[in-house]
C-alpha cells in the first residue's frame, strides 16, 4: 500500500510569501506612480528594483540552504520582506521607498530560494508547487479586490509585509542546519562551483528561456493597469475587479494542472500553453474596452500558472537537490525584474499594441527550446510509476511497488547506459544437437 501523501503546508505558506511581490506588481506600480507623483518608468523602474534584488537573493542563497539550514534562511528572508516593504509603506520619501523596496525584495527571494528548494526534495513537486501557486493566487485576488477601495500608495507593499509575518510561526516545522550537517554537505553543496550539476546543458537553455518567458510575462503585467486605465478606458476599481476575476480563473488553472499531473507529461503542457498565452497578450495589450480586455486578462491567468507549474516542475526534476529549481527561478526573477521597465520603455516608444505583438513574436520563439528540454529530460517511464530516465519519482517508489531490487533501479538523475553495438563475423547456425524438449518431471541440471 502507499502512504498517504502528506501536504507541506510550511512550504506552501514559505512559496505564497516569496511569490507574492510579482503577483501584486501592477497595483504596486500604479500606487508608487499615483501615490508618489513618479512618471511611469520610475515607477516601473522601482518595481524593476524590487523584482532584481529577489532575483539575486536566489543566485547568491541557491547552494547554502542545505548548510545554513531551511529555518534560518526563511526566517531571515521573512524579517526582510516585512522591514523593507513595511518601511516602504510607511514613507512617503522616494529614495526611502526604493530601499525598502529592495530590502524586501531581498526577503522576497530569500524565502522563494528556500521555498523551491525543499520542494523539489518533495516526493511530488508538481503537487507541492501546484498549491502554493493556488495560494498565492487566492491571497492577491483578494487584495485586488480590497486596494482599489482604500487610498495610499503603499497598501500592497504593506500587504506583502504582513504576509510574511503571519507565515513566521509556520517556519518552525522546517528543519534547521547543524555544524555536522554543514561539515557533511558542504562539499556536496559546493556543486556549483566545481560544476557537478547534473543536466547541465538542459539546465542552462531552461534558465535562459524562462527568463526570457518571464519577462514577457510581466512587461504586460506591469502595464496592465495602465492598459485597462487609459487605453480601454475603465476605472481602477473595474480594472481591479477583473485582475481578481483573472487571479480567480488562475486559481480553476492551477485546480486543472494539480488534476492533471504528469498525465500530459511535460511537453504539451509548455509548449501549447506558451502559444495560448502569446495570443492572450497580443490581445489583452491591443484591449480597447471591458469586453476585450477582460477576455484577455482572463484568459491569460488561466493559463499562466499552468505552465508556470509545469515549467517548476521540469526545473526540479533536472536535480532532487533542488539547485536548478533554484537556478532557474532565480533566472526567471532577472526577466520578472526586467519586465516592468521593459513594458514602460517598449509601450511609451511604441504603443501597447506594438509592445502586445513584439511579446507574443518572442513567446513563440521561446516555446521553442522549452518544448526542448521537456521532451529531451521527461523520457518515458520504465513501469506504471516508474523512474523516468532523466528526473521523475524516487526509484524507491519502483522497489517498493514492483519487488524490484532497489540495486538495479537506476538513481534519478542518473545517465543512462550506453548501448554498445558488437559485430559478428558470421550468423550463427544452430545445431539440432544443441536443444533438447523440455521436461517437467526433470530436475534442474538432471539428464
Amino acid at each position: 500500500m502507499y502512504a498517504p501523501r502528506t501536504t507541506p503546508w510550511p512550504l506552501v505558506a514559505l512559496f505564497t510569501a516569496g511569490y507574492l511581490a510579482p503577483y501584486l506588481l501592477p497595483t504596486t506600480v500604479g500606487r508608487l506612480e499615483r501615490g508618489l507623483d513618479l512618471t511611469p518608468t520610475q515607477a516601473g523602474g522601482i518595481g524593476s528594483l524590487l523584482l532584481l534584488s529577489s532575483a539575486t537573493a536566489g543566485f547568491l542563497l541557491a547552494s547554502r540552504v542545505e548548510r545554513t539550514g531551511a529555518r534560518t534562511l526563511a526566517r531571515l528572508g521573512l524579517v526582510l520582506a516585512a522591514v523593507g516593504y513595511g518601511g516602504a509603506a510607511l514613507t512617503t520619501s522616494v529614495p526611502a521607498v526604493v530601499a525598502g523596496a529592495v530590502v524586501g525584495g531581498f526577503g522576497s527571494g530569500t524565502a522563494t530560494t528556500v521555498a523551491a528548494t525543499r520542494i523539489a526534495a518533495e516526493k511530488d513537486p508538481h503537487r507541492a508547487s501546484t498549491l502554493g501557486l493556488l495560494s498565492v493566487s487566492a491571497l492577491a485576488g483578494a487584495v485586488y479586490l480590497t486596494v482599489p477601495h482604500l487610498p495610499g500608495h503603499g497598501l500592497t507593499l504593506a500587504a506583502i509585509a504582513l504576509t510574511a509575518l503571519a507565515v513566521w510561526p509556520l517556519t518552525s516545522r522546517l528543519p534547521g542546519g547543524t555544524a555536522g550537517q554543514a561539515a557533511a554537505e558542504s562539499a556536496e553543496a559546493d556543486g556549483f562551483a566545481t560544476g557537478r550539476l547534473p543536466h547541465r546543458r538542459s539546465g542552462m537553455v531552461l534558465a535562459g528561456a524562462m527568463l526570457l518567458w518571464s519577462l514577457a510575462q510581466n512587461a504586460l503585467w506591469g502595464v496592465s493597469g495602465r492598459i485597462g486605465v487609459g487605453q480601454a478606458h475603465l476605472s481602477e476599481p473595474t480594472v481591479g475587479v477583473v485582475f481578481a476575476v483573472a487571479l480567480g480563473a488562475g486559481l480553476l488553472g492551477v485546480l486543472a494542472a494539480g488534476a492533471l499531473g504528469s498525465r500530459l507529461g511535460r511537453a504539451l503542457p509548455i509548449g501549447g500553453g506558451t502559444v495560448v498565452i502569446a495570443c492572450c497578450i497580443a490581445l489583452s495589450a491591443s484591449a480597447t474596452g471591458l469586453g476585450s480586455f477582460a477576455f484577455g486578462e482572463i484568459a491569460w491567468n488561466t493559463f499562466y500558472p499552468v505552465v508556470l507549474s509545469y515549467l517548476i516542475g521540469l526545473a526540479a526534476s533536472l536535480d532532487p537537490r533542488g539547485r536548478w529549481a533554484v537556478l532557474v527561478g532565480s533566472a526567471s526573477s532577472l526577466g520578472t525584474a526586467a519586465g516592468p521597465l521593459t513594458g514602460s520603455v517598449l509601450s511609451a516608444q511604441a504603443g501597447f499594441p506594438v509592445m502586445g505583438a513584439v511579446l507574443a513574436v518572442g513567446l513563440l520563439l521561446v516555446a521553442v527550446p522549452m518544448t526542448g528540454v521537456a521532451l529531451h529530460t521527461g523520457g518515458r517511464p520504465l513501469l506504471p510509476g516508474a523512474v523516468r530516465r532523466r528526473g521523475g519519482h524516487p526509484a524507491a517508489v519502483v522497489a517498493a511497488t514492483t519487488g524490484t531490487p532497489s540495486g538495479v533501479v537506476p538513481e534519478v538523475g542518473a545517465p543512462e547506459q550506453p548501448v554498445v553495438e558488437i559485430a559478428l563475423d558470421g550468423a550463427a547456425v544452430p545445431a539440432r544437437g544443441a536443444y533438447d524438449t523440455a521436461a517437467a518431471t526433470r530436475a534442474p541440471g538432471g539428464m
